[in-house]
């Protein structure tokens, strides 16, 4: 699970200043599995050590010590991500964070084998974790299964609302209502509706109007994905082949056009104009954030902001703006609207700068689409802004968006060999604890906690 800084009155008693202890050497089996891990009060995680080729052994370790160590190692990061508009000047784990102690001879270093990890250690051994279920995480609530029931027959019911006579136009508009996509942005709706309701009256119900929100975020966010698989002339979505690939480019923009339709109908059977203002500021924002990706800066420090601005437009306006719209349905408080948004806006953008990492750390069939597709339509993301500031020289491929024989390849060695993955995975932590900050704002619920929960899935996802 992703690491998250701990306040003064969480951390474990005596772990502030002391050195976290070390466990003795398990029994082995003939089969020699390892296992050691460091350890401090307070916590309690299920370690299993398994040597190169040997079958592994399970134990229950006294904390969760991996995340006390990159707490203790690596310290905390801002309470407050940084502002649009500005550079973040990040202290990324490596140079810039101590170095931990040399681990004991023969002691079982742990490993991370995910890529998108913001640190690592020498591989001596694979760590597979089983996390255990201790006091310290009865509230842990799997957002999926608190979510399931009000996201039942979601596909079905964005179908009803596409009801059309026309054959063809029926099937593109259902191409991608498939029932296999992620519902991210729905589930986070229906979780945010919960938990403002409790908020404010102790009402577990979801309204059917901040249900439609739901479903209407889910619309226009395809009907963007639609638009934007045209734009890129991409191939593939989500392990299969685009509208525009098999309708062509025409249809493809009229059947993306039809669904926002649809989903503005939907919207006005809401009758609420200040939740129409709210939404229709979405749609708004994706065809700006569009013509921002359009475009790019010289200067290092805008080229940034310009980045961030562009993600918050394209990916994270929608999550924010459909939470305040859910938020305002269920509580009158502006103090609860502003929590959700916030909640929304930080998790967006958190998602969309993992989903850049992706692009340089996983291969095309986890992702269910081109690897390095950002590159090859010369956008410059996270990872190539963070590697420019070490190697300057991928300035003039940035402004020529990649252009000549042989940019891609040399700007995706230089991502590799910078710290460029490590920084970006690093700044969507700090949006993600931002997001858990605001949200730890209202009472106390299952959903809260789930809401909290979802930020770790946004940053251990790997397609």
């Amino acid at each position: 699970m992703a690491p998250f800084p701990l306040s003064r009155a969480q951390r474990p008693e005596g772990a502030a200043g002391g050195k976290a202890k070390q466990l003795p050497p398990a029994r082995t089996s003939s089969r020699q599995p390892c296992e050691r891990v460091a350890a401090a009060p307070g916590f309690r995680v299920r370690v299993a050590a398994v040597a190169e080729g040997g079958a592994g052994a399970a134990r229950l370790g006294d904390t969760m010590a991996l995340r006390w160590w990159w707490w203790r190692w690596c310290g905390a990061p801002s309470r407050r991500a940084p502002a649009l508009g500005s550079l973040p000047r990040l202290r990324p784990p490596g140079p810039g964070c101590r170095s931990p102690p040399p681990p004991a001879p023969g002691a079982a270093v742990c490993h991370f084998t995910q890529r998108s990890s913001t640190f690592s250690f020498p591989k001596i051994c694979n760590i597979f974790w089983r996390c255990s279920k201790t006091a310290s995480d009865e509230k842990y609530q799997d957002p999926f299964q608190l979510g399931r029931k009000d996201l039942k027959n979601l596909y079905e019911d964005i179908k009803k609302e596409l009801l059309v006579s026309t054959v063809e136009l029926k099937e593109m508009c259902d191409y991608y209502f498939d029932g296999k996509g992620k519902a991210f942005r729905p589930m986070i709706v229906v979780l945010m509706a919960r938990a403002c309701n409790i908020h404010h009256n102790n009402s577990r119900e979801v309204q059917a109007s901040q249900r439609s929100v739901a479903i209407i975020a889910e619309m226009i966010h395809t009907a963007s994905l639609v638009h934007d698989d045209v734009i890129d002339d991409a191939n593939s979505r989500r392990g299969k082949m685009t509208v525009n690939q098999i309708w062509g480019e025409r249809k493809a923009v009229l059947a993306g056009d039809f669904i926002l339709s649809a989903a503005s109908l939907a919207l006005a059977r809401i009758g609420n104009t200040t939740i129409i203002s709210v939404l229709t500021q979405v749609i708004e924002d994706l065809v700006r954030g569009e013509f921002l990706q359009l475009g790019s800066k010289e200067n290092e420090n805008e080229r940034f902001a310009h980045y961030l601005e562009k993600t918050f437009k394209k990916t994270a306006s929608l999550i924010a703006n459909s939470c305040k719209a859910v938020s305002i349905l269920g509580c009158p408080d502006p103090k609860v609207h502003e929590i959700a948004y916030q909640y929304g806006k930080n998790v967006g953008i958190a998602f969309q700068l993992i989903d850049d990492v992706l692009d340089f750390t996983s291969c095309a069939d986890h992702l269910g689409k081109p690897a390095a597709a950002d590159l090859k339509l010369g956008l410059a993301t996270g990872p190539v802004l963070f590697a420019c500031r070490q190697f300057p020289e991928m300035n003039a491929m940035i402004m020529r968006r990649f252009s000549k024989p042989g940019d891609v390849e040399r700007a995706r060695k230089y991502v590799l060999q910078s710290d460029g993955v490590q920084q970006t995975t690093y700044l969507a932590q700090r949006y993600c604890h931002e997001a858990t900050r605001e949200i730890s704002k209202l009472r106390p619920s299952p959903e809260r906690e789930a809401l909290i929960q979802l930020t770790e899935m946004v940053l251990m996802r790997d397609k």
